[in-house]
């Protein structure tokens, strides 16, 4: 198989359309017909990312790669970055102000989750420059 690229805009602030990143990939590696736990473990781990960059960030880009033995996700974001990455990771830790969290997000799961369903984590951040996630889940 050749390797597949997609890249996604994701805008900050609209919850309308967040999940719509998530959701295509999803598709798409049904067509492919990646196993339903992979699929699972990439929709939870880019959800999560994708709320993360609606609202923490006001939005990024989201690019993904799927080859034959993975599919690699890169989450960037130019917004304020994360101070201290060792809170940010403990579950239940969360930065989202109160009118997000009155809807539903901002439990403090999302990086806990997506560090859980990937096989590959990384962050790279700069307080005041942005945020970039490299994630990997293996298909085989």
């Amino acid at each position: 198989m050749e390797s597949i690229k997609l890249h996604y805009d994701v805008p900050g602030d609209d919850f309308t359309r967040a999940g719509a990143a998530s959701g295509d990939v999803k598709r798409t590696l049904k067509q492919l017909g990646v196993s339903p736990s992979v699929i699972r473990n990439v929709a939870v781990a880019m959800y999560e990312g994708e709320i993360n960059l609606v609202i923490h960030a006001g939005g990024g880009e989201i690019d993904v790669e799927i080859d034959e033995e993975n599919i690699t996700m890169t989450l960037s974001d130019h917004g304020p970055g994360i101070e201290n990455v060792e809170l940010a990771m403990k579950e239940g830790y969360s930065t989202a102000p109160d009118n997000i969290r009155c809807l539903g997000f901002g439990a403090g799961m999302g990086l806990p989750n997506i560090k859980k369903y990937t096989d590959e984590f990384k962050i790279d951040t700069e307080v005041g420059v942005g945020t970039t996630l490299h994630l990997k889940v293996h298909i085989g």
